[in-house]
């Protein structure tokens, strides 16, 4: 697969650089040639000219220096206080430099203002490098808190030098200059121009990894000041050679200044303009405070504030222009996030509503969730058919919302019909009531699905196990008629004596015999995790391990079993207490048996139920059949399935009916509980 070139800064593509390398090399290439030709390099000696020329130059480094050194004060940064000594250290000795010009102070000038060129690119060569150089944060510290001690030696050596240069016989700086090639003045220069050297590839890579105008701008000085090194080598005063580096060392100060303007000029003010060249920690914390400027305006907008950005144009140096700007920025940033904001709540309430979620906790977590991003939303539900939030009562004309001064009220459905309302407060933006109206119509569908789950959860658990009811919630398809063979234990049930129990009494009081029985058993098969299959009169049929899987099922149904004896006992030893000399009631007799069964939907396609049919099922009628009142009657495959521990007294091997071979049976009269694990 082909990949895509890597984005270049504009100093560093292949075109561009190219052009600034040519640049920086034709100085060199003149300088040669003037060398090279000496009758081409003609002496011209023009003393206005050239005393104009460095007070110019000076001028803008000065100027150059005080601004970086502000923007080193405002951000407090090492790097842009040694960038602003480069300048100053420049300009001091460029200016005294000037002061040698013949006429100006002294009739021929001084060696030491001579000299005081190339010392103060010396010394700002040093400067150049260490600004270069990627300072941890502990030397940008000691740099800082040394920052004016440097800056005061730096002036004091200027004055030195300038009155040992001026003072006629004080030192031998002060006698004219010595005129000629020396070879001892060309090597002075080397330190610094390999300062200059280094320095410049140093800004050059971390022009790479942070592209910037001012950075490009700075780098190139650098290149500039170490061809004027170079240049000043050859120490032929007043000859093109001579003027050459002055040229050079125009160029490298007014690329910056150039570079500076330009940049002014784009961003309409100064307080940014060197940010570019800072150290990376001042990088991040300005943009850190970016983030917590531009933060803090959209909270602005967000509370109402139309002209929020002029807050931060004094902290910034904004213009008027810019913080109108910044202020349409933020009002946009702040409508886009609380859009998102909106969208969110909507996304969340979706995934709030699930099934089996009581409908006063989904609206109470819904409201919860859309005020962080809607407001103060409200919702009234229809009560005697009417709809009331707070004082307010709200009827709909369709789908159509109410105003109500600041407040936008929807309709509320279920099933089409009206169910409630939803007040939310008016939004500023057009979207804002597509939005409100949308959070209606996704409340209306979580309302109508959490009515329904509960209506289907009643006559579902009132006519089923909850283990089958939830399976088929779960997975509609596991209606369909068919089954599978599984292992697993089947409990029959039913009441002994209930035959001549029914022809004594009335039939409500056979139902509420069978109703209390039922509802004492129930809640033991269910705990233990069975599943009631069917009531057939006063019997009924449960399953362990099916549908919903167990380890222990032969287990649990035995627990089962012993748990509705015990039930059915205490409820037997109530009735015959009320109903004292009058008809018993009849006592639970029930089977276990474990063993391979068909399980599944069996029936027709108009009416179905889930069941199970084989051998282990019939085995376990039969021994219920056979059982005693009040007695648990167990097959041997049931009784090896319960370990040790288990208590039965052993019924011998039974003929059953429908069964060629006997059968084992136990009379089971105790199950240890099983170990709860420890919280």
């Amino acid at each position: 697969m082909p990949t895509e070139s890597p984005y270049l800064p504009p100093a560093t593509q292949p075109v561009r650089g190219v052009v600034w390398a040519i640049h920086l090399v034709l100085p060199m290439l003149g300088l040669w040639l003037l060398l090279a030709e000496p009758d081409l390099n003609i002496e011209w000696h023009h003393n206005p000219s050239h005393f104009w020329m460095i007070l110019a130059v000076a001028g803008v480094n000065v100027a150059l220096g005080m601004l970086i050194s502000e923007a080193s004060r405002r951000r407090q940064d090492a790097r842009l206080f040694l960038v602003s000594m480069v300048f100053l250290a420049s300009a001091g000795f460029f200016f005294m430099h000037g002061l040698a010009t013949p006429t100006i102070i002294l009739p021929t000038g001084s060696l030491g203002f001579d000299l005081g060129q190339q010392v103060g690119l010396t010394i700002a060569a040093g400067f150049a490098f260490a600004s270069a150089l990627p300072l941890g944060e502990r030397a940008a510290r000691t740099v800082l808190s040394a920052q004016h001690v440097i800056r005061g030696v730096l002036v004091g050596f200027m004055i030195i030098w300038g009155l040992a240069s001026l003072i006629d016989g004080l030192t031998p700086l002060s006698s004219p200059p010595l005129g000629g090639y020396h070879t001892w003045v060309a090597w002075a220069a080397v330190p610094g121009l390999a300062l200059y050297v280094a320095a410049t590839m140093m800004t050059f890579r971390l022009h790479r990894n942070r592209p910037s105008a001012m950075l490009v701008s700075l780098l190139t000085a650098y290149a500039l000041l170490a061809e004027t090194m170079v240049a000043g080598m050859s120490q032929l005063n007043w000859h093109l050679t001579w003027w050459l580096w002055h040229v050079l060392l125009t160029f490298a100060f007014g690329f910056v200044a150039y570079s500076a303007y330009l940049q002014f000029r784009r961003e309409g003010s100064s307080a940014g303009l060197f940010d570019s060249v800072a150290l990376s920690a001042t990088v991040a914390r300005i943009r850190q405070q970016y983030d917590e400027a531009l933060e803090e305006l959209v909270e602005h907008v967000r509370r109402g504030e139309p002209m929020a950005a002029t807050r931060l144009s004094g902290k910034f140096r904004l213009n008027e222009g810019q913080a109108a700007v910044l202020d349409r920025a933020g009002q946009a940033l702040a409508n886009e996030r609380e859009l998102s904001e909106r969208l969110g709540a909507l996304v969340a309430v979706s995934a709030h509503t699930r099934v089996g979620l009581p409908e006063t906790e989904l609206l109470a977590g819904a409201l919860e969730r859309v005020r962080q991003a809607f407001g103060d939303v409200r919702i009234g539900l229809v009560s005697e058919g009417r709809t009331h939030i707070g004082s307010r009562t709200y009827t709909f004309d369709g789908d159509e919302p109410v105003r109500r001064g600041e407040l936008l009220a929807f309709p509320l459905t279920v099933k089409g019909r009206p169910a409630g309302a939803l007040e939310v407060p008016v939004g500023r933006t057009p979207q804002d009531e597509a939005l409100a109206a949308t959070l209606a119509g996704q409340l209306s569908l979580s309302l109508e699905n959490a009515r329904l789950y509960q209506e289907l959860d009643t006559l579902f658990r009132q006519y089923m196990s909850p283990d089958v009811a939830q399976a088929l919630l779960a997975d509609p398809s596991q209606a369909a008629l068919g089954g599978q063979l599984k292992e697993l234990t089947a409990l029959f049930a039913d009441l002994k004596g209930f035959t001549s129990f029914s022809e004594q009494v009335t039939p409500g009081e056979i139902v509420e015999m069978l109703n209390r029985y039922h509802t004492a058993a129930v809640p033991c098969i269910l705990d233990n995790g069975g599943t009631i299959v069917q009531f057939v009169g006063d019997a009924l049929l449960a399953l362990f391990n099916a549908p919903a899987t167990q380890s222990d099922h032969a287990a649990a149904a035995c627990r089962a079993a012993l748990a509705m004896q015990r039930a059915a006992a205490e409820i037997a030893e109530e009735a015959a207490w009320q109903r004292a000399g009058d008809v018993a009631w009849p006592t639970f007799r029930v089977g276990v048996n474990t063993g391979p069964a068909l399980v599944g939907n069996i029936g027709s396609p108009q009416l179905r139920g889930f069941n199970a049919m084989g051998d282990c099922v019939n085995v376990a009628a039969r021994l219920q059949a056979l059982a005693e009142p009040g007695t648990v009657v167990i097959g041997e495959t049931t009784l090896k399935q319960l370990g040790r521990g288990a208590k039965a007294t052993p019924l011998g091997r039974l003929a059953l009916k429908g069964k060629e071979e006997k059968v084992a049976a136990y009379v089971l009269t105790e199950l240890p509980q099983p170990l709860r694990e420890l919280p």
